[in-house]
């Protein structure tokens, strides 16, 4: 399975299909926003101090427990019960029309609860942050993984945690270059037994700890301040979780399609 090949063969898709696959080409080759772009250049002083008080290290060791904890309270059995089926194989059976509405319910909540953290953290200045983009990084994989239950995956492998790691990449990314490198993120490395390497986990996951210091704290460093930080830290944090659930869809929209046969890798 290989998220961001060009070399496919386009089988026979349905119209909304062909919809999406436009959509998920649009949006591999769409520039981070100039939001985005000019977030990060007014917030530099502010996300120094943010840096400071949650350094590189801390947010690698809220990735790697959180994306554990993110799979543990992504269930799918909510999510069958919607669908009316037993099965994930039953689910990824269902219409992409189907899964899609799933994953849009899914989404939709995840904005909402990332506001309210992001108000409830952003009140409390500096210190907030320092619990909020742990929580924050738990909420942005627990939707990845859901979502990919919407369309019948599990995220339960070495393999699929490297998966996740480059959705979270591609949604955190303020420069092109930065999303180009998450989108490879998602093209696993693999032993001759066909497994990704424990090393190339790791190496995933110190380059994204990388990124997501340098970008994610200058989203959020205006929450830092006092008295207006409740309502930036939730606005910030809803459109984060907005582009976090778009990448996650677009990814497993993608997947589905290839494992449906209606795309090929050359």
């Amino acid at each position: 399975m290989v998220f961001g090949s060009e070399a496919l063969l386009e089988m026979v898709l349905t119209k909304y299909e062909e919809q999406q696959l436009q959509d998920i080409r649009s949006w591999k080759e769409e520039e981070p926003s100039a939001v985005s772009k000019g977030v990060g250049a007014m917030t530099a002083p502010l996300a120094w101090a943010v840096r400071k008080a949650v350094p590189e290290e801390a947010i690698l060791a809220a990735l790697t427990a959180s994306n554990s904890l993110a799979k543990t309270l992504a269930r799918p059995a909510d999510l069958l019960r919607e669908a009316g089926v037993e099965s994930l194989d039953d689910l990824r059976a269902l219409p992409l029309e189907r899964l899609d509405a799933l994953a849009d319910s899914v989404h939709s909540w995840a904005i909402g609860f990332a506001a309210a953290e992001g108000a409830a953290g952003g009140a409390s200045g500096l210190v907030g942050l320092v619990f909020d983009i742990p929580a924050s990084i738990t909420l942005a994989l627990r939707t990845i993984h859901k979502i990919g239950l919407c369309y019948g995956y599990t995220c339960s492998s070495e393999e699929d945690a490297r998966f996740a790691y480059g959705i979270l990449g591609a949604s955190g990314a303020n420069v092109m270059d930065d999303k180009i490198a998450a989108l490879t993120m998602l093209r696993a490395e693999k032993t001759v037994a066909g497994r990704i390497t424990p090393d190339a986990l790791v190496k995933a996951a110190q380059a994204l700890a990388k990124q997501l210091g340098i970008h994610l704290t200058k989203r959020k460093a205006l929450a830092a301040i006092p008295l207006v930080g409740a309502g930036i830290g939730g606005s910030v944090n809803a459109w984060w979780m907005r582009e976090v659930g778009w990448a996650a869809r677009r990814a497993f929209q993608e997947r589905w399609l290839q494992d449906s046969k209606k795309l090929l890798g050359a």
